[in-house]
């Protein structure tokens, strides 16, 4: 089959398509070919809209209905576009959708407490565009097994990266940082993956605030500043970092929220703009080296290739800084594209698998990564 992955993630700058072959293999996962990817920036009065939706106070039905259509439209013109300028005869798609709010452990609400998650972007319209069968809303089939429905990419990471003899980590680094973990030789059950912490979340909203930038082209801004260690180490003292995996984050804990609190601890000491863009650069590089070693260094062996991808592995500030961190523990950082994937395709590649595994009545998930009892089927299957 042909299929087409959809992503876009929680730094919501916008939408990945990745077009895959993926064919029967003699072991129990599936063969995959990338054929194309194409990314789409979000126009910017869609990304305002999203960015008011994550994680909001306060909003209406009526905008959120808006979006979730909005976003449909979004996603099929992406994918429209892309097979203009790579006709295949495509078969099937995946969307991950638009997270809008992810509250992985349980809590109390009318009356009864438990978790939930919803992902924005009507499937019907990709259907009903592009001819296909759609698969979408991936998470909830694990919650419901007992997981935190994240993170999801590990089956792609083991079916493409795993290999005999050398420790395999593949660290994606979006809006949200997240790894998976292979052992050498090990099996997908094997697999540790969680999130780490923030990825580029804090460092685009402090480039957005203080530069009018959606980003920190190639870490220059970060390269330019000074680190403030006393911000630094108070920020590494979230409760977040410290808790064993399973276990995900979103805006929900390093959103605008953390991200202008941060800023206001960094003011306090320096009024340099570039000083807490570097601060905010080295959280991340700190806190993801940090979950390396306390949780998931074990058993990887002192030959680890440490492989980046999401936009942070442009950063050549972040690329440098995970390098000097995890270098002296036997670990090679390289960015996903020595490995013959670009780095901002993986996760939409991901989510064609997915599909894919939905499609042949197959489990997606690694249970290892997200917590869940069972295997599960995921996603929902929207006909034409």
């Amino acid at each position: 089959m042909i299929v087409a992955g959809v992503m876009s993630g929680t730094s919501a700058d916008g939408i990945d398509v990745a077009l895959v072959r993926i064919r029967e293999n003699k072991d129990l996962y599936p063969k995959l070919q990338l054929l194309a990817h194409e990314a789409f920036p979000y126009p910017a009065i869609l990304r305002r809209a999203v960015l008011a939706a994550m994680n909001a106070k306060a909003t209406s039905t009526a905008e959120l209905a808006r979006l979730n259509w909005r976003l449909g439209m979004a996603y099929a013109e992406a994918v429209r576009v892309t097979l203009e300028r790579h006709p295949v005869k495509l078969e099937l798609v995946g969307c991950h959708g638009q997270t809008l709010f992810h509250q992985a452990e349980a809590r109390s609400y009318a009356g009864a407490k438990f978790a939930c998650t919803w992902q924005a972007g009507e499937a019907a319209i990709l259907a009903g565009e592009l001819g296909v069968p759609v698969v979408s809303n991936f998470r909830p089939a694990d919650m419901v097994a007992g997981g935190q429905g994240a993170p999801l990419v590990p089956l792609l990471d083991f079916v493409l990266f795993r290999h005999a003899r050398r420790g395999r980590v593949l660290q994606n680094m979006g809006g949200i940082a997240n790894l998976t973990a292979i052992p050498p030789g090990g099996t997908a059950d094997q697999a540790l993956a969680f999130d780490s912490g923030p990825g580029n979340m804090v460092i685009d909203w402090l480039m957005l605030e203080l530069y009018g930038k959606a980003f920190d082209d190639q870490g220059s801004v970060a390269a330019s500043g000074t680190v403030i260690d006393v911000v630094l180490r108070k920020a590494l003292r979230h409760p977040f970092f410290r808790k064993a995996p399973p276990k995900t984050a979103g805006r929900e804990q390093f959103g605008r929220e953390f991200a202008a609190g941060f800023l206001r601890d960094c003011r306090a000491v320096s009024k340099r703009k570039e000083d807490a863009v570097a601060t905010a650069t080295a959280l991340t590089s700190t806190s993801i080296a940090q979950a390396y070693l306390r949780f998931a260094s074990a058993g990887m062996g002192s030959a680890v290739d440490y492989i980046v991808s999401g936009g942070g592995a442009r950063n050549l500030t972040l690329m440098r800084q995970l390098t000097e961190l995890l270098g002296p523990h036997g670990c090679r950082v390289a960015a996903i594209d020595d490995f013959g994937l670009p780095a901002e395709a993986k996760e939409a590649a991901a989510f064609a698998l997915l599909a894919w595994m939905t499609w042949h009545r197959r489990p997606g998930n690694v249970r290892s990564a997200t917590g869940a009892s069972r295997p599960a089927i995921l996603g929902q299957v929207t006909y034409v």
